[in-house]
């Protein structure tokens, strides 16, 4: 599903990553843990999409992503990547199910089909009562499911996810670590986890630790 090749970052004269060479098989979940300042966010983000390397390769299904250009690249992260933050990034002036179809209405897909899948995810997450209610009028675990409907809506290749439950009291992220397994053996969804949550560490796939811009184990 994913493969990046000797990715190196620097940010003026600071290297953060330090030739990094990983795989995500399809259906897998992956957590990245290590101290702060590992560079876990920043490979997330190159990884996503967000923030090009400064050299090495990073392919997704085939695609050579850092060989698109800007609007293709754009395209192809709205399609094939969602993300969930540990600030779910929510609008503030939408409902939940305006906010869940917010990535859709920029595929262009029709409102209507798109309202539907948006309803379909939010039932599935437990928040079917929920979908007129806007961010503030929700609870932490709350606005967190409708970020993860959110990253859900154009079934993207893969969920990328950091400090999702960084927020969230005990209950709301026991709940939702269970839920990316419920997503896994459902939709047979890829998840990289950046996590410091060692529940959640050690109920994922494979765990790689980062140190010092570089994947020590």
């Amino acid at each position: 599903m994913i493969r990046a090749s000797n990715i190196t970052m620097y940010f003026g004269n600071l290297q953060v990553l330090k030739g990094i060479d990983l795989h995500i098989n399809k259906g897998e979940i992956v957590t990245l843990v290590g101290p702060s300042g590992a560079g876990k966010t920043t490979l997330l983000h190159i990884l996503g999409s967000l923030l090009s390397p400064t050299s090495g390769e990073v392919i997704i299904n085939g695609t050579i992503i850092y060989n698109l250009k800007e609007k293709q690249l754009s395209l192809f992260r709205n399609k094939h990547i969602g993300f969930v933050f540990q600030f779910h990034h929510l609008l503030p002036e939408f409902t939940a199910l305006e906010n869940v179809c917010i990535p859709a209405f920029i595929q262009k897909i029709p409102r209507t089909y798109a309202e539907k899948k948006a309803k379909e995810l939010l039932h599935f997450l437990g928040l079917s009562h929920r979908v007129d209610h806007k961010p503030g009028e929700l609870s932490g675990g709350e606005q967190q499911r409708v970020a993860v409907a959110r990253a859900l809506i154009n079934q993207p290749d893969v969920i990328l996810a950091d400090e999702p439950s960084g927020n969230l009291d005990m209950q709301n992220k026991k709940e939702l670590h269970e839920l990316f397994f419920s997503l896994r053996d459902q939709f047979n969804q890829t998840i990289i986890i950046v996590t410091h949550d060692k529940e959640l560490a050690a109920m994922s796939d494979r765990t790689l630790t980062m140190r010092d811009g570089k994947i020590t184990q």
